[in-house]
């Protein structure tokens, strides 16, 4: 009789939402407590910062990653922006609204905690306010 393979993974399978995080590079450092924070709401997170680190230690084609980055975005659920938003956070956001997906904002209290905000609130690097009818 052959025996059966177990293991708990195998129960595990709901499917759940997909979340893109969209973060600025000076937020480089929170990239794990935003990673734990989708999880802790029930999601499935995607970091560019998670999977390709900062652009794979610059030892790559920034471009190769931006088309990665791209086609993550793409298969996502949800795009939630953690943290002021950067140039490249901007772009997406247009990208994502482009393929009219939802998008929540969300900023850092304390270093630590994360709290959904309006985009009335959100914040803006260096040069970009100009650009807030964009999200």
């Amino acid at each position: 009789m052959e025996k059966e393979f177990k293991h708990r993974a195998l129960r595990l399978n709901k499917k759940t939402k997909v979340i893109f995080i969209g973060m600025s590079k000076y937020y480089f450092f929170f990239r794990r407590h935003a990673v734990k924070f989708v999880l802790n709401q029930g999601f499935t997170p995607i970091s560019q910062f998670g999977i390709f680190d900062y652009f794979i230690a610059d030892s790559i084609n920034r471009d190769l990653v931006r088309r990665a980055n791209n086609n993550l975005i793409r298969i996502s659920d949800e795009f939630w922006v953690i943290g002021p938003v950067s140039d490249g956070v901007l772009a997406e956001i247009k990208l994502v609204k482009e393929m009219k997906k939802p998008i929540k904002y969300f900023k850092v209290v304390n270093s630590k905690d994360i709290k959904e905000i309006p985009k009335k609130e959100v914040e803006f690097e260096e040069g970009l306010k100009q650009f807030s009818n964009l999200i």
